[in-house]
């Protein structure tokens, strides 16, 4: 299996870049949950250096539930780079459409990271509070590298669109399994104030037993109202 690869990140510092920011969502298929964003933010330093226990790291739907969590604990704890995690309720995603909401996450999630004056509608927030630099509207500051077919609206920053990217671009498989590890920690959560629908199991996907239990027990608050699946039962 061919892992991700840290080319892309390494060519971008050397035409000038400050930071490169890999972005991935997790959650689009879902009949219940929220969907989630995280931006993993990554410095020079950090691909200057042998971390021995991120190798073999890959896009999260590559790896075993364990895997996952042992990446997750070493990404959490790397001095060079800094993320941040958002999420658009089920309410938003009914109301706006599951592309939309994981695109409105996107951009808090930016925001939250501290590029708050390269987002269009920002509303003003703290910057990075450590001894990384805040991103800033200097020349080449930070690009953002956000997986799928399409480049983020409304942000003033460089970005670079890549299909499949969290396959082929480390920074975006890193990106992937912290939002698919917290993600999956809620509807594990979850699962206790909605025993019924084995949320620990499937985590919100369509699963036959998730369907099943659907059929059973009817809908609940934290399922996608305008997801076909969901919409048959209403």
């Amino acid at each position: 299996m061919e892992l991700p690869s840290k080319t892309l990140e390494r060519k971008l510092f050397n035409a000038g870049y400050r930071y490169v920011i890999g972005v991935d969502e997790v959650g689009m298929a879902c009949l219940a949950g929220p969907v989630y964003v995280c931006a993993v933010l990554f410095t020079k330093d950090f691909f200057a250096k042998t971390h021995k226990k991120l190798r073999g790291l890959r896009d999260s739907k590559q790896l075993l539930p364990h895997q996952r969590e042992e990446f997750y604990n070493e990404l959490i704890k790397e001095r060079g780079i800094r993320y941040q995690l958002a999420s658009c309720s089920p309410a938003t995603i009914d109301r706006i459409n599951i592309y939309q909401a994981a695109r409105l996450a996107m951009r808090r999630v930016l925001a939250k990271l501290g590029a708050r004056c390269q987002v269009s509608g920002a509303r003003k927030i703290k910057t990075l509070k450590s001894t990384l630099k805040p991103v800033t509207c200097n020349p080449k500051p930070a690009i953002v590298l956000v997986d799928g077919k399409t480049t983020i609206s409304g942000l003033n920053l460089p970005q670079q669109a890549i299909v499949k990217g969290d396959r082929k671009v480390f920074a975006i498989a890193c990106a992937s399994i912290i939002a698919k590890v917290t993600r999956d920690r809620l509807m594990i959560s979850l699962a206790k104030k909605y025993p019924q629908y084995g949320l620990e199991k499937h985590k919100g996907y369509p699963t036959k037993l998730h369907k099943t239990m659907l059929a059973r027990h009817g809908i609940s608050e934290i399922h996608r109202k305008s997801f076909a699946p969901i919409a048959e039962l209403l």
